[in-house]
């Protein structure tokens, strides 16, 4: 935690799922911040976040309204910061294809605002949050989170005499969250046995928002610049998830979903020739920014031609899954 010490973090889009548990995350570990900000454009969850992290009492929490189009703003809100996560982006793939522009500005227009506003004041570390649906993308969500990817690696080859370093993490739906498919499943159970499910082989990566804050953590402290961070896990079978919740559920086949995948890819054939092992986690690195490893990245090269997906992979029992679940997440 030393390396955290009387500095400043800026979390964008820290009203959301993730910046919400990070945030809570850090202030219950006592990490010590000297300032952390949450950026987010939603006055109503703000005044709700408040509330829940008791900010009278945390007298090191900051709350910057703005929205990453605005880079006047940004420039404004990253004054005198060490560190940003950026976690902000518009999310559902159905309203991407329905609304591509207002992505567009906010996924990748808003990523690079980002860059900038932090070269120009020398923010330290910038870690972007990235996902599974940046790779070989078949939606326009993903187009956009691919394009900010790129746009924060390549920002390494501009920074000059700026000590600036840009990361990603990239990671899949955390299980819980919004945008993974237990709330749909959860509301399935109490409607009776009947679960709907757009393909019977379909499998996911498992992460859990724990796992996802701490990758993050482990990214800004290890971090030099040009990695995607890349998380090892389990996957499991959709329909394991379905009957983890309950035993004698039945499936109503609806079909894949517009800009859905079967499976999961975090890194792609091509990646792996780039792609580093480090025990429990990837990463994939350039080699033009392979030099400022060294000797830590020898002998860690992954076998090539390599695609770490959900589906040729190691896999959650129903029995494991049951755990989680009761563990981490639900009651049954």
């Amino acid at each position: 935690m030393n390396k955290f010490r009387n500095k400043s973090i800026l979390i964008t889009g820290g009203t959301g799922s993730f910046g919400k548990n990070f945030i809570s995350y850090l202030l219950k570990n006592k990490f010590p911040f000297s300032r952390i900000i949450i950026f987010s454009r939603d006055e109503f969850k703000q005044d709700q976040l408040q509330k829940e992290l008791d900010f009278k009492s945390n007298n090191n929490l900051r709350f910057f309204l703005g929205d990453v189009r605005d880079k006047d703003r940004l420039l404004y809100a990253f004054k005198e910061l060490d560190f940003v996560v950026h976690a902000a982006a518009l999310k559902q793939v159905p309203a991407a294809e329905y609304n591509p522009i207002e992505f567009i500005k906010t996924n990748v227009i808003g990523a690079q605002n980002i860059i900038e506003a932090s070269l120009h004041n020398n923010v330290q570390k910038v870690l972007a949050l990235s996902t599974d649906k940046a790779v070989a993308p078949i939606n326009l969500y993903g187009a956009t989170k691919l394009c900010a990817e790129k746009l924060f690696i390549s920002a390494n080859n501009i920074t000059g005499k700026n000590l600036t370093r840009f990361s990603v993490v990239r990671y899949g739906n955390v299980l819980g969250s919004r945008g993974s498919v237990l709330p749909e499943f959860l509301k399935f159970k109490s409607k009776g046995h009947v679960f709907n499910i757009t393909d019977l082989s379909m499998t996911r990566f498992n992460i859990l928002m724990d796992e996802a804050i701490n990758l993050v953590i482990l990214a800004l402290n290890n971090g030099l610049g040009g990695e995607i961070f890349v998380p090892k896990l389990k996957s499991f079978k959709v329909t394991d998830l379905a009957k983890a919740l309950d035993s004698s559920c039945k499936f109503n086949i609806i079909g894949i979903r517009p800009g859905e995948k079967l499976h999961e890819e975090l890194i792609t054939k091509a990646e792996s020739y780039n792609s580093f092992d480090f025990d429990k986690y990837f990463i994939i690195l350039q080699e033009k920014f392979q030099k400022r490893y060294g000797k830590k990245i020898i002998n860690k090269k992954i076998k090539f031609f390599y695609s770490y997906n959900s589906e040729e992979n190691i896999f959650l029992t129903i029995k494991e899954i049951k755990y989680i679940l009761s563990r981490f997440l639900i009651d049954f």
